[in-house]
């Protein structure tokens, strides 16, 4: 805190949070005031709340930004925060100027729903032992740092597009290189697999998973549990649903379209499922506030991703993949996951296994209902947050057969070159209708495998499912989150190609 002989600047910007504590929306106002400032620059915080003046500082020092000054008077209370650390000789008093809207205070926005889904759009099946990535491509240092400044507020929507373009253009040229048969973009756009869905859908806000403290019953073990997962957690941001969920833009199909004008091979999306989203986006003292519960928030998650894939369909997607990795947690997390941090997210309270696994399969047949299995597909798997194999969770497929059996999708994507997942054989009898996407790569090794490592993973895949039913790929995404890639372009270029020359070798085996 500065000291009394310091001149503190006028601050930057200011707002009144009212008898708000921390722990009932008041840091979801500080970030969105907070974000669109520069480092260094001052925001003035009001308050009548008196366990403001304990929370806040140690929100400011998870987060790492300054609590610069404090005034406690009589029932009412003013703080002066710097973003990032105080430095009164680098401050200006006007905040950077920014095309993007930003949405003030509580602000709900009207839910809107298309009058008539589309119907899918006739694409070319997809070969067998064809190579694919899961999602995720390592995003280039520039593409981190514009993403960071959209993000908060500080880079046009325009701006930040034509960054990201430059970024998926380097993607697609990448596989291509690498030869495989379905590209997709990367996920420049997105700030990890799951969260950016609150950037693109109304009554929704991303913040930072520090500012998560005032909901957990211990903020301390938070913070350690966050450190022994290596979590990056104040770069990785999380959903705040603030209202009804609507979908008045689309969630994926800009990427899909600016994908498919850049490549003539087939396009895989992946999206957040719906188990996944629900688990993350509800959160006591913020979720209800707009839902009575978690089934309810899941209604409009099942609506809203109902709507996003017909438009995907619809628009050429190949494939769209639902991440269901949070299944995951369900059958084997325990006390080191626990129910409140799990892959860089934070998630909601679980009922017991069978329950969850009940309730995420109902959401799956909601979203699917309707749609070409042959067009849909789901990924497992048990956590890709960083390249530390010791602290994901581990366990064969077993307690996931029945659900992974009745997915109404006709692909399941699943991670099979890390010991923590055991062994294939489990997977021997789930149904022939459904085509298995093997993970013959480990993405967080830093090295590519040698050939003969991955064709024999992939010749057993084969011997177990038949050539017709398998496809190959890496065990998950080369950068789950922006800011944490568990591997390089070069490392996720060389992977590729050698699952291809082991399809190759595969498709002269066995026609």
């Amino acid at each position: 805190m500065a000291s009394e002989n310091i001149t503190v600047p006028p601050p930057s910007a200011s707002f009144d949070g009212g008898a708000l504590d921390c722990g009932s929306g008041l840091l979801l106002l500080i970030r969105q005031h907070i974000d669109p400032l520069r480092e260094g620059q001052i925001l003035e915080i009001a308050s009548s709340e008196a366990s403001v003046c304990e929370d806040l500082p140690a929100w400011c020092r998870m987060t790492g930004n300054e609590l610069v000054s404090e005034d406690r008077g009589e029932g009412r209370y003013r703080f002066l925060v710097a973003k990032g650390r105080f430095i009164p000789t680098q401050v200006s008093s006007a905040p950077e100027t920014s095309s993007r809207p930003r949405m003030p205070g509580r602000q709900i926005l009207p839910v809107q729903i298309p009058g008539s889904l589309p119907s899918p759009a006739p694409v070319p099946s997809i070969p067998p032992l064809s190579v694919m990535g899961v999602g995720s491509w390592p995003r280039p240092r520039w593409m981190i740092q514009a993403l960071h400044e959209y993000l908060d507020g500080r880079l046009p929507e325009a701006d930040f597009q034509a960054t990201a373009d430059d970024a998926v253009r380097l993607v697609l040229d990448a596989q291509v290189a690498a030869g495989v048969d379905v590209v997709t973009d990367g996920e420049q756009r997105r700030d990890n697999y799951a969260s950016f869905v609150a950037s693109r859908l109304d009554n929704c806000q991303l913040v930072p998973i520090t500012d998560l403290m005032p909901y957990v019953e211990d903020p301390e073990e938070f913070e350690r549990e966050l450190r022994a997962l290596d979590v990056p957690a104040g770069k990785v941001r999380h959903p705040a649903v603030l209202g009804p969920l609507s979908r008045s833009r689309p969630i994926a199909v800009h990427e899909l379209d600016f994908a498919r004008r850049h490549t003539s091979l087939p396009v895989k999306i992946a999206l957040p499922g719906p188990y996944l989203l629900t688990r993350t986006m509800w959160m006591e003292c913020v979720s209800d506030m707009a839902y009575a519960d978690r089934e309810a928030l899941a209604e409009d998650v099942v609506r809203v991703l109902r709507e996003e894939i017909h438009f995907l369909l619809a628009a050429g997607a190949a494939l769209v993949q639902l991440d269901e990795p949070v299944l995951s947690e369900v059958v084997f997390g325990g006390a080191v996951a626990g129910n409140r941090s799990f892959m860089c997210g934070a998630l909601g309270a679980r009922r017991d296994t069978p329950e969850e696994l009940a309730f995420a399969e109902d959401l799956l047949l909601r979203v699917t209902r309707g749609l070409p299995a042959e067009r849909l597909a789901m990924h497992v798997c048990r956590g890709n947050w960083t390249p530390d194999e010791t602290v994901a969770l581990r366990g064969d497929y077993r307690p996931l057969l029945g659900l992974l059996a009745r997915a109404p999708v006709g692909t399941l994507f699943l991670e099979m070159a890390t010991p923590r997942a055991g062994e294939m054989e489990v997977l021997a009898e789930l149904p022939r209708e459904k085509r298995i996407g093997v993970g013959v790569v480990n993405q967080k090794i830093p090295e590519v495998e040698p050939l003969d490592v991955v064709l024999a993973r992939a010749q057993r895949a084969v011997e177990l499912f038949g050539p017709e039913r398998v496809l190959l790929n890496p065990d998950c995404g080369f950068a789950t989150f922006a800011d944490n890639p568990v591997a390089s372009a070069e490392i996720a270029r060389g992977k590729l190609a050698v699952a291809v020359e082991a399809s190759r070798i595969l498709r002269a085996r066995h026609g």
